[in-house]
């Protein structure tokens, strides 16, 4: 998808980049896959601020996205694809064979028209989904689920991806676009292709009002607060010591914040330093 700059007459639309929506239908197509979306402002139960920057941002609805993909050996056609103001990802709508519509991620070259089918049977084209024990090894699959029939988990932002490098036993051997390298059972299931919308990483918001818009709230910079309110607060004049850390003293660079995860040990290499 293509990036339009805008033509800067006004003042906020100077730096102001948007995607290329022409090849995506106008609005929601099927409204029954729908749902209402709530915000908690970042706040929990008790009603107390536990996220800060958080606020209500444009109203919107949810997509119910088919992560699941158990609907083997019914075939389905490309009806239309949409944009979805939750995800960076652009959805495909799927009109079954049977009657029954999903929604599922839009991978790279899918256009509308397109035949989309999930199981064993399924060719090795972008969209259709298989389990990792019938994809052949070198494959680019997005939408990975790591355990089976849990729906997909892995490699689901625009532009994501992971090579199936190897099968040795029951798992098989995944990189993902961040370079960590990581063993999944070959049950699961992913789908064929690389995640669309590729160029949405480059987009420039542009302006203040767009970050709102998406429900980020303005955030205050440690050094220009008092000392009372921040640990890299005070100072004559311009200041800039003590180590990055939030204000109640957590390391805000470095320091390992993941806790230990049954899943750690499927892990063969961690991406390297520095990526996210």
């Amino acid at each position: 998808m293509a990036i339009i700059q805008l033509k800067p007459r006004t003042p906020g639309q100077r730096f102001t980049q948007v995607a290329d929506f022409s090849g995506l239908a106008p609005g929601p197509v099927e409204k029954r896959l729908l749902r209402p979306l709530r915000h908690s402002g970042g706040r929990a139960n008790t009603g107390r601020i536990t996220v800060r920057h958080r606020g209500r941002g444009h109203k919107r609805r949810l997509r119910l996205v088919d992560f699941k993909r158990q609907r083997d050996g019914v075939p389905a056609t490309v009806a239309a694809l949409e944009y979805d103001p939750s995800r960076s990802a652009n959805v495909a709508l799927l009109h079954y064979a049977d009657g029954d519509k999903r929604y599922i991620l839009a991978p790279q070259g899918l256009k509308v028209g397109d035949r989309v089918e999930s199981g064993p049977a399924a060719d090795i084209r972008p969209g259709n989904a298989l389990a990792l024990q019938d994809i052949p090894m070198g494959t680019v699959v997005h939408a990975v689920e790591l355990k089976p029939g849990a729906g997909a988990k892995l490699a689901r932002a625009a532009g994501a991806q992971a090579q199936l490098m190897a099968k040795e036993g029951r798992y098989a051997l995944l990189k993902l676009s961040s370079g960590e390298q990581r063993m999944v059972l070959i049950e699961c299931r992913a789908t064929i292709g690389q995640v669309g919308n590729l160029d949405h990483g480059n987009l420039s918001l542009g302006k203040a009002g767009r970050v709102r818009y998406l429900g980020r709230r303005p955030r205050v910079r440690g050094v220009a607060m008092n000392p009372v309110d921040h640990p890299h607060g005070g100072g004559e004049g311009r200041s800039k010591g003590n180590h990055p850390q939030s204000p109640w003293g957590m390391p805000a660079k470095g320091y390992k914040t993941r806790g230990k995860k049954a899943s750690d040990r499927y892990i063969i290499a961690r991406r390297p330093r520095g990526k996210r």
